[in-house]
């Protein structure tokens, strides 16, 4: 009885934290929605199964349950990297939280038909903006803004690209307001990362928590690494049966190392370097100890820039040297396509809304978060002269890097990003600060609330393909709306019900 006495304490503290919440909206500020417990601060009826089974575990076994799960990450090498000003890695335990958020079924059909319709609108984007440009010149979206956007890559234009997909593997980033809807935070198009440690969250926790998984029925994530083989060899220009694929990383230095070499294992394809490949006769080959092997798909994981020394950025080591050439002539198929970053640029992300309609004849299932353009004169005083209430963020940055979060800054770092605005007002934009939705951990033997988002991951095959979970990314400092894990963030294991 001792535990269960213990863990009804640790629940009266965390709906105390609560309840200073209700004190803050009779203030009028925003209170954040609760995943886990209602206004009454009894557990949601999806989650009183989890609790139940909480209270009668205990907080020593809970405990050493969570030692458990650091120690198997560390075992496995479950890693990432974080790095410091002076650009020198430091590799760190994937951090992992081990009580899962839930997602239930009504929920998730919502959040998966409104990620298809964008994924759908957001690739005929792409398809118009390399080749008629219809919505520019219908006036939908600014051809300034494209034109004078980072990842709009002209040297790309007229290139068809097998199946006319762009947008192969994208993590749309979901966020949920003060009334528990779900939104749109920012879309990621170009090499979207996360999906390996959702994995390994799964596989952790059903080693750790075995017992959690008897009282519900849990959809699978783990066949992930089997939809992408589907797809990329159905991109294959030789056929699905005799597709070559590689996995390109840019090598152990990148932060998503682990990932890029999860990928490749798991779908039993080789991981590349940039030195590994050649191209002759605007064909792909991978070097092996047998000669030169074709290559049908290059899934990459090496940004524009350093993908081609020939077309993009001549000092870059990391790419191949003729494969856009080889992509042009049909000859081998890059998934994520070169030049979808534009479509993932957060000033462009504020007429996305408008894209679907316009492409697709629909209203947005899901909402996005109000923008202000920077680049619009009425938009931009009004950010200056309330930079404290909103984040600001550069429209070609991730990772939390570029950013600028009003509550929590200080005079000189607003003055600073406000020299910056002026200086350059198409690489920023302002959102309003919105309360991520939070969630109970169990953080050093407590039971604390913590704000989080949700990154599911889709891939564009023959279909959209919506993996049913996601990597929940967690604020793991208190108070904090950053969950990036390269800033401070943690991980759960993300479970979406059946029917």
């Amino acid at each position: 009885m001792g535990h269960v006495v213990g863990f009804t304490e640790m629940l009266k503290q965390f709906q105390s934290g609560g309840a200073g919440q209700i004190q803050m909206q009779r203030a009028g500020q925003a209170m954040a929605y609760h995943e886990f417990y209602q206004d009454d601060f009894r557990p949601r009826d999806h989650y009183l199964p989890m609790w139940e089974h909480i209270q009668t575990t205990g907080q020593q076994i809970l405990g050493a349950k969570a030692r458990d799960a650091h120690l198997t990450l560390h075992t496995e090498g479950v890693t990432f990297t974080v790095y410091s000003n002076d650009e020198e890695g430091i590799e760190r335990v994937w951090p992992f939280d081990i009580l899962p958020r839930i997602i239930t079924a009504i929920e998730w059909a919502q959040i998966e038909a409104g990620l298809k319709q964008r994924i759908r609108a957001l690739n005929l984007f792409l398809k118009d903006l390399y080749h008629g440009q219809r919505i520019l010149k219908d006036g939908v979206v600014p051809p300034e803004l494209i034109y004078r956007g980072k990842d709009f890559r002209r040297e790309i234009m007229d290139i068809t690209p097998p199946h006319d997909v762009y947008t192969h593997i994208s993590g749309v980033d979901l966020i949920r307001d003060e009334d528990g809807r779900y939104l749109v935070l920012e879309d990621n198009l170009r090499t979207p990362s996360g999906v390996s440690y959702m994995i390994e969250n799964r596989i952790v926790e059903r080693r750790i928590l075995p017992e959690f998984f008897a009282r519900y029925r849990v959809r699978r994530v783990e066949h992930y690494p089997a939809l992408l083989l589907q797809a990329l060899r159905y991109l294959s220009p030789r056929g699905a049966d005799d597709a070559t694929i590689v996995v390109l990383t840019p090598g152990i230095f990148n932060s998503a190392y682990f990932e890029h070499t999860f990928l490749a294992k798991e779908m039993g394809v080789e991981l590349a370097e940039g030195r590994d490949l050649v191209c002759k006769n605007d064909k792909v080959y991978l070097k092996t100890t047998q000669g030169l092997r074709q290559v049908d798909v290059v899934y990459r994981r090496v940004d524009d820039d350093f993908l081609d020394p020939l077309v993009f950025r001549s000092d870059s080591e990391l790419g191949v040297a003729g494969i856009i050439n080889a992509w042009r002539a049909g000859n081998v198929a890059l998934a994520n396509a070169p030049g979808a970053g534009i479509a993932d640029d957060k000033a462009v992300y504020a007429y996305v809304p408008d894209i679907i309609r316009y492409y697709l004849g629909e209203s947005p299932i899901l909402p996005s978060v109000p923008t202000y353009q920077m680049t619009d004169h009425q938009d931009r005083m009004y950010v200056l002269d309330n930079m404290e209430k909103m984040v600001i963020k550069a429209v070609a940055e991730s990772g939390g890097y570029g950013m600028l979060m009003g509550p929590s800054s200080t005079t000189a770092q607003r003055s600073e990003f406000a020299r910056k605005i002026e200086e350059n007002p198409r690489n920023y934009i302002a959102q309003p600060v919105i309360q991520l939705s939070r969630h109970i951990c169990y953080l050093d033997g407590e039971l604390e609330s913590r704000h989080l988002d949700l990154r599911p991951f889709s891939i564009y095959g023959s279909d959209i393909e919506v993996v049913p979970g996601g990597l929940t990314r967690v604020a793991m400092t208190k108070g904090s709306l950053v969950v990036n894990s390269s800033q401070g963030g943690g991980s759960k294991d993300t479970w979406v019900l059946a029917d």
